[in-house]
């Protein structure tokens, strides 16, 4: 991935108007693409996207590609990422294609791919297209050129799926629920699958105009989820993010719960009912307290790099179903082939219905240690990781903090930004060590 031109760890991914996220660009990506994932004969594709403006060009502009390619292309319209990857296999198409960027704000945007098998594309594929990328664009002859149509149904048939994970002879009726959807691709998703399944619903974050995608809505910002919840008095909250791959939850109390709670509450569940398969994939960045839970209760667990693609990687390799990341991108093979917010979210509501308990009493066991985050935005060309003064202020910290906590910097792979993690068993020192680090990574990147 490392040497990679255009995919990151999730697509190709930037700024609106800026190389790669412009309209010419996706055209040759589309062309591309097209012509890689139609070897082997199938000339089928599908396209989603979230709820962006500027996903309209963008899907305008993969048409063009894909069609001068040969392929067939199917629009779905505004759809969570794991919809497409699950619409994908459901429909026998050649490969799904998700117009988002995540989290991100408006003003970016992405675009990435799955397998027909409904999964991440393999790097020796993405390789193959990036090859291509730098090849003339050659149109096949008129007569083998695409055609495009649109399937109406797809909200509907995802729904159908999304329940199809709920248990038979379960409710959840009574259950007081408010759900935040980011103004993102589960704005008519997420609502209809809790409604219907018979609870009580509260909605916010379900008005999408283009440009309030995330802002201050959704996984990654949970205050206004925290204030309905406690005002309507709701037994918890979903808060998804812009393309509905990761979820973030908070209880009855007002406790925020991450994916690491959520992978505790997946693990216990399936360890309970024998259905664990082997053990549990996490990241560099999963609580420690996490691993020793299982590690008391015998049950394994790795760490994959951060990226849901790798958490999936270690899955397969290993042949075990559930893994996550503490960011919320929560997998579960025994259901679906990528990470999906609204499924983690209905086993979690499955675990409370089985045992008759609150999502804060299902969390009682599990007693994280603290852990600071600070994101820090590098300017390009700058590598802020290899300066002396950040080196000798991550030692000094990691001294400190000796056998009782750790230090990670990374790099994301969807931004320009440096994560600065702490975790120890002192709240307010590691805050402190955090904001010390951040600093001097800042001072780095200018």
């Amino acid at each position: 991935m490392s040497q990679r031109k255009y995919f990151g760890t999730d697509g190709v991914r930037g700024r609106v108007g800026d190389f790669p996220i412009t309209p010419d660009f996706a055209v040759k990506l589309g062309w591309a693409a097209g012509t890689v994932l139609s070897a082997s004969g199938n000339q089928r594709v599908l396209v989603g996207k979230d709820t962006r403006l500027s996903g309209y060009m963008l899907e305008s502009a993969l048409e063009a590609g894909l069609l001068s390619a040969g392929v067939s292309v199917e629009f779905l319209g505004p759809m969570p990422t794991p919809a497409v990857a699950y619409l994908t296999r459901n429909f026998r198409a050649a490969a799904g294609i998700v117009i988002s960027a995540s989290h991100n704000p408006y003003y970016d945007n992405g675009i990435k791919f799955f397998s027909d098998s409904g999964s991440k594309l393999p790097d020796h594929v993405e390789a193959e297209i990036e090859r291509l990328l730098d090849e003339p664009l050659v149109c096949v002859p008129s007569e083998h050129m695409g055609r495009a149509s649109r399937i109406d149904d797809a909200p509907g048939r995802y729904i159908e799926f999304c329940k199809s994970v709920f248990p038979s002879d379960l409710s959840l009726k009574g259950m007081r629920i408010v759900v935040d959807c980011a103004h993102g691709a589960t704005y008519h998703i997420a609502p209809d699958v809790l409604r219907e399944l018979g609870a009580d619903i509260w909605e916010i974050g379900t008005e999408p105009n283009g440009i309030n995608i995330n802002e201050k809505c959704g996984a990654t910002h949970l205050d206004a989820l925290r204030d309905e919840v406690l005002a309507r008095k709701a037994d918890l909250g979903f808060a998804l993010d812009g393309d509905g791959d990761r979820i973030m939850m908070v209880t009855a109390t007002g406790r925020i719960v991450d994916g690491d709670d959520v992978l505790f509450i997946l693990a216990r569940a399936a360890q309970q009912d024998g259905l664990l398969q082997g053990g549990i994939v996490g990241t560099l960045m999963s609580n420690f307290a996490l691993e020793k839970f299982f590690t008391d209760r015998r049950i394994p667990f790795v760490r994959a790099k951060v990226g849901d693609r790798y958490v999936m990687e270690e899955l397969v390799k290993r042949d075990w179903r559930i893994g996550g990341e503490n960011s919320g991108h929560i997998i579960n093979r025994q259901f679906h082939s990528t990470g999906d917010g609204i499924i983690a979210g209905l086993q979690v509501l499955t675990a409370m219905q089985r045992e008759q308990r609150s999502l804060d009493e299902l969390l009682e066991p599990l007693v994280k240690a603290p852990q600071a985050l600070i994101n820090v935005r590098f300017t390009a060309g700058t590598d802020p990781l290899a300066a002396a003064n950040v080196q000798a202020v991550v030692n000094e910290v990691e001294q400190a903090l000796g056998n009782n906590g750790r230090v990670l910097l990374r790099k994301s792979g969807t931004e320009p930004l440096i994560r600065v993690m702490v975790e120890g068993q002192d709240g307010n020192k590691v805050r402190a060590y955090a904001e010390e680090i951040a600093s001097e990574v800042e001072a780095a990147s200018n």
